[in-house]
């Protein structure tokens, strides 16, 4: 499937304003990427690498997690570890994901998803702060999530249980920090903003994939619910 122009996707997509003072159109956009390039987020092995070097040469669907024992963001995490990599060559797009914990916490939030595409994580919320993702829960109806196979009860458990089960008994993060989609690159330019309003609000994967010319996926091979 051949990739799409390079020309920006000139949306800002939030249902409200952004919670932050972000600036509000693609001309703007482009200081804040480079601001944002110049910091740094870990790898696996708490390397430190430049946020910039992951969009440098490619645009980039970058999504902040809430926190890797948000139950919601793990099964949306689930849902991003089966978007086939050699969609995501045709277009010539990279997968990350930034969550907020410490570097420790990424192998085994890996083994746990399944997620095999790039993941680092800002610790100190440096880009979080930067790119005026939300901190606590704005009350709005987000709409039935096709990502979230758990009901509250269930998923709160599992998330308790994983807490006090790991190795290092944490929150693996801010539990107040909301997360957000964005799509970077080549270069420092920002060609879409979501801010995360609260745990539900995380934009439709496919909706996503279609921004960047990649192939739709088929996330439906699954109850969409699970119970207790």
């Amino acid at each position: 499937m051949a990739a799409p122009s390079e020309a920006p996707v000139t949306r800002q997509v939030s249902g409200h304003a952004a919670p932050a003072p972000v600036p509000s159109g693609p001309a703007s956009w482009q200081p804040l990427a480079a601001a944002v390039a110049e910091l740094p987020v870990l790898d696996a092995s708490g390397r430190p690498v430049l946020f910039g070097e992951l969009f440098r040469e490619r645009r980039a669907i970058v999504v902040f997690v809430r926190h890797f024992l948000c139950y919601i963001c793990k099964e949306y995490v689930e849902d991003l570890a089966k978007i086939p990599k050699s969609f995501l060559q045709e277009a010539n797009v990279t997968l990350i994901v930034i969550g907020q914990s410490s570097y420790h916490h990424i192998e085994p939030f890996c083994k746990l998803t399944g997620y095999s595409h790039e993941i680092y994580v800002d610790p100190e919320r440096e880009i979080y702060k930067r790119l005026g993702m939300k901190r606590g829960e704005e009350i709005a109806s987000s709409g039935q999530s096709p990502h979230v196979k758990s009901n509250i009860l269930s998923g709160s458990i599992r998330s308790l249980w994983r807490a006090v089960t790991g190795p290092l008994f944490d929150f693996q993060g801010d539990p107040a920090q909301q997360g957000g989609t964005l799509i970077l690159g080549p270069g420092n330019n920002i060609h879409f903003i979501h801010h995360d309003r609260n745990r539900l609000d995380h934009k439709p994967i496919n909706s996503v994939l279609q921004l960047v010319g990649v192939q739709h996926v088929d996330f439906t091979s699954r109850p969409s619910v699970i119970h207790v």
